[in-house]
């Protein structure tokens, strides 16, 4: 039998819902403000799975993902009833979702996960549902990355921690084959390395990269040990990254061409 729920897990719930995504270190904090006394406070995973239990019947949940531009842990509050874009449909109009997922397409088909705000831009003009501005367009954008479904740094986007663990199952019904998941966190990869062996081909995370390599020595992929010929990013300690900006730690190495299948549409 689930158990119910607590006024602290009200608290805790209300502020996800406002929030929609918290990073692990401020969701550990925000336990602790919500517990009213020290008894109530309990390990996170077992605090919200409580609260997903009872998220169950209106088919959410507080799912866990990690950041691929410093590798911390998020938790975000997921719609499992909606899995496509459509989801965002009362705050973005029809053209402003096409550009979307014309932006996620462009971030799919990249060898390093991003997006250039000129290749969107140049999207804008094949759209089907009504063409946009260049003004416009920006200010979608700029709107995509405030509502936290895109992040950009110098102007390239790239898919937001919330936008992958909220779309997560969206990705993989459309682009299928295009995608794969970390070989070391099994999250889906795109700001990522991949392993140049054609028998092979896993993807690493940046982050999960540099954890790897920070214990293995010698440059070898971590499945097949065949030389890994990519420079080893430098992970932000968890400290140093609480006020730094998106993807600063590292660049993404290009990990060579290889085939793309058509998507599913």
């Amino acid at each position: 039998m689930a158990r119910p729920m607590t006024e602290s897990h009200r608290r805790f719930l209300q502020i996800m819902m406002t929030s929609g995504i918290i990073e692990l270190s401020k969701a550990k904090s925000l336990i602790r403000h919500c517990c009213d006394d020290q008894s109530a406070h309990a390990q996170l995973d077992e605090f919200i799975d409580v609260i997903n239990a009872q998220l169950q019947p209106m088919f959410m949940q507080i799912r866990k993902g990690m950041s691929e531009d410093d590798g911390r842990q998020y938790y975000a509050l997921v719609n499992m009833a909606e899995t496509d874009v459509t989801r965002m449909s009362s705050d973005y109009a029809d053209n402003e979702l096409e550009l979307f997922r014309k932006t996620m397409d462009l971030i799919v088909d990249s060898e390093n996960g991003s997006a250039s705000s000129t290749d969107i831009l140049n999207c804008a003009d094949s759209l089907q549902t009504k063409k946009m501005k260049k003004k416009e367009v920006e200010h979608v954008l700029n709107r995509l990355v405030q509502d936290k479904w895109l992040n950009e740094k110098q102007g390239d986007y790239t898919m937001s921690t919330r936008c992958i663990i909220e779309m997560e199952q969206y990705i993989r019904n459309v682009y299928q084959d295009l995608v794969k998941p970390c070989y070391m966190c099994h999250s889906l990869a795109f700001q990522c390395q991949m392993c140049e062996n054609p028998e092979c081909g896993i993807k690493v995370h940046l982050p999960c990269v540099a954890r790897y390599f920070k214990s293995h020595i010698d440059p070898q992929c971590p499945a097949c040990k065949e030389y890994w010929p990519h420079e080893i990013p430098v992970l932000r300690s968890e400290s140093a990254s609480q006020t730094a900006q998106p993807r600063e730690n590292a660049t993404p190495t290009p990990s060579g061409s290889h085939s793309r299948r058509q998507r599913k549409r």
